[in-house]
């Protein structure tokens, strides 16, 4: 596997999230550094190390809402 992909997205009780796609890897955390940093450990835990995937990317989910 050559990349794995995360979508990133503000928590609704603050910080961010991360979820991978086609893996069950979820983590947490209160800023961009902690969760960066997080998602390194977590998938460093999910696969064994010829098994990881060589590039982890954040894809930025950004809702904005418009009232009228």
């Amino acid at each position: 596997m050559n990349e794995i992909i995360f979508l990133v997205e503000e928590a609704a009780e603050g910080g961010l999230t991360a979820r991978a796609l086609g893996h069950s890897i979820f983590t947490e955390g209160e800023t961009l550094d902690e969760l960066r940093s997080k998602v390194r450990e977590a998938v460093d835990c999910h696969f064994e190390t010829n098994e990881a995937p060589r590039v982890i990317r954040l894809h930025f989910v950004h809702d904005e809402v418009l009232s009228r």
